[in-house]
């Protein structure tokens, strides 16, 4: 328990332009002309401090928009190095536990102002060439994103420290907000960097240690931010990266005595995979594991008969296709009324059709690749599917190509059916599906929006008319753990709009906020009676 202090105001990081002409876009094309003329680099598991390769089969990170170019290669992490993570994490443990708050937040504030600073470039040029993201869509991510997480979590954790409780006479009451009883396991994805950099600085800050095992498309800049981190003073041990596709790992570190909590982003089969092997084991552990997960979506727009065409039509464009539609936010279903489509739909399919995907170091393409083959067929997949179901047409895209990279156009899928495997079924692509329905059917819509789908995570209305709005406010109550007015319904803000969902969705601990904070601690209450009693007993107990 610190004495209290404050710590620097977070404040949102300002979003550069990258127009031409400007600094920032002459900084960010001089770094990934040095990282595109560079040699592929290793990218080895990081354990205890050490940087070294295992001994697993090597595997290669690849540009998605030019996949004949390596980035780097790691090698796939085994279960003797899954065990030598978690024997170092358990070894930093009571170091770091004891380590005050102070120096914990100090490690995590340096980092975001070098992050801000001399590593801006690299960092974002790593997103871009390792997750096929446009210098847009890295910059909202790594840096700004990531830069604050970290803020704005040392500030969220110093509220949870201040939270005490009251004193009555002559007792001193108080919180103690311990770390967690053993190790936990950070599994992240590949669309952000940010998230990839979160799950395990998070508990790390509450004093946790961590076995982190990111995403193998998503390794490249994974171990940049290891490097950074370091640089920012993190200690050995403190968090342990082991890369690769995480069965050996999971394997080892599921079945851990000292498995105290899963920090996860990812699909929601994996989660419940995850979920279902702690339960099998649920009675080794020392502790019961905390589980925070966020999973998959399959998130809506939904337009009343008010809504502003121009308004509309930007949230759908901005909202599915922008990153390939690989935001765990992404719009991949609208219900539009028919009045409204028939004064917007062609522009927006025209707009759709005229959006360029290609090689992001090409800064003027709206879009890259999606991340790898397994994404690029599940989405071709989807739109070839459809090209054959009577009741769908393929208004826009409908093309793929993987020949240089993994190219998906971006695909405008109308049905007549809003019960349609593509209205419940996440692809992770660049593939929305629309639903024109009759002006007066609004309310059964909403019923619609919130019943066809399994998923939680995101969802929007547009429309001018109050009432509609409240309509759907109270109708999709449950069915969007972050929901928009006349907005897209991706692009969470830390500090602004908490992130998460429910249903299959997740479990909705809404990261960059307290609620996910506190889960990586566990309280302890402690009274101390300053004049305490000498005798055992009461006033009612004395004779008359």
């Amino acid at each position: 328990m610190d004495a209290f202090t404050t710590p620097p105001t977070a404040r949102n990081e300002p979003v550069h332009t990258y127009a031409p002409g400007s600094a920032e876009r002459a900084r960010i094309t001089a770094e990934l002309d040095k990282l595109t003329a560079a040699d592929p680099i290793d990218l080895p598991h990081v354990i205890g401090g050490v940087h070294a390769a295992g001994s697993g089969e090597r595997v290669a990170v690849v540009q998605p928009h030019a996949h004949a170019e390596v980035l780097g290669t790691f090698t796939n992490g085994t279960r003797d190095d899954a065990r030598a993570a978690v024997a170092a994490a358990r070894g930093a443990a009571e170091d770091w536990a004891a380590t005050s708050f102070d120096d914990r937040a100090a490690v995590l504030l340096r980092a975001a102002d070098l992050l801000s600073g001399p590593w801006r470039e690299s960092m974002a040029a790593a997103t871009m060439l390792g997750q096929s993201k446009t210098v847009q869509q890295a910059e909202i991510d790594a840096p700004c994103e990531l830069v604050d997480f970290w803020r704005f979590n040392v500030g969220f954790a110093r509220e949870i420290l201040a939270e005490q409780p009251i004193s009555g006479p002559g007792v001193w009451n108080r919180l103690d907000h311990r770390p967690l009883e053993g190790f936990v396991y950070a599994i992240t994805p590949f669309n952000f960097t940010a998230i990839a950099a979160n799950l395990p600085t998070a508990p790390m800050l509450m004093g946790n240690t961590v076995v982190w095992k990111p995403s193998p498309t998503q390794t490249y800049a994974a171990y940049l931010t290891m490097k950074l981190l370091e640089a920012a003073g993190m200690p050995p041990g403190v968090i342990n990266l082991v890369a690769g596709d995480g069965i050996a790992v999971s394997d080892v570190v599921l079945a851990d005595t000292n498995l105290a909590g899963i920090h996860f982003t990812g699909s929601t089969a994996t989660f419940q995979h995850l979920w279902r092997e702690v339960g099998s084991n649920i009675d080794r552990y020392r502790t019961y594991p905390r589980l925070v997960g966020e999973t998959g979506g399959k998130d809506f727009v939904l337009a009343h008969t008010s809504a502003n065409p121009d308004v509309l039509r930007t949230a759908l464009i901005r909202g599915a296709f922008e990153y390939q539609g690989q935001k765990c936010s992404a719009a991949s279903r609208a219900y539009i009324p028919r009045s409204v489509w028939d004064r917007m739909g062609d522009d927006f399919l025209q707009e759709t059709n005229a959006l360029a995907y290609g090689d992001v170091r090409d800064l003027s393409n709206f879009g890259g690749a999606v991340i790898d083959q397994r994404a690029f067929d599940k989405s071709a997949a989807a739109i070839e599917r459809a090209k054959s179901v009577p009741t769908l047409t393929v208004a826009a895209g409908g093309g793929h190509d993987d020949s240089t990279g993994y190219f998906v156009q971006p695909t405008v899928l109308l049905s007549d059916d809003p019960h349609d495997e593509s209205f419940r079924t996440e692809y992770f692509g660049p593939i929305l599906a629309v639903h024109v329905y009759p002006d007066n059917d609004f309310e059964s819509m909403v019923h619609e929006v919130d019943s066809s789908a399994r998923y939680a995570l995101t969802g929007a209305v547009i429309a001018d008319d109050r009432a509609a709005v409240t309509t759907a406010m109270s109708g999709l109550r449950n069915a969007a753990g972050n929901f928009y007015i006349n907005d897209k319904p991706s692009g969470a803000v830390v500090g602004q709009q908490p992130f998460g969902g429910a249903r299959a969705s997740g479990t909705n601990d809404k990261a960059g906020s307290r609620q996910n904070l506190m889960r990586w601690t566990s309280t302890r209450t402690i009274k101390e009676t300053f004049d305490p009693p000498t005798s055992s007993s009461y006033p009612h107990m004395a004779g008359e």
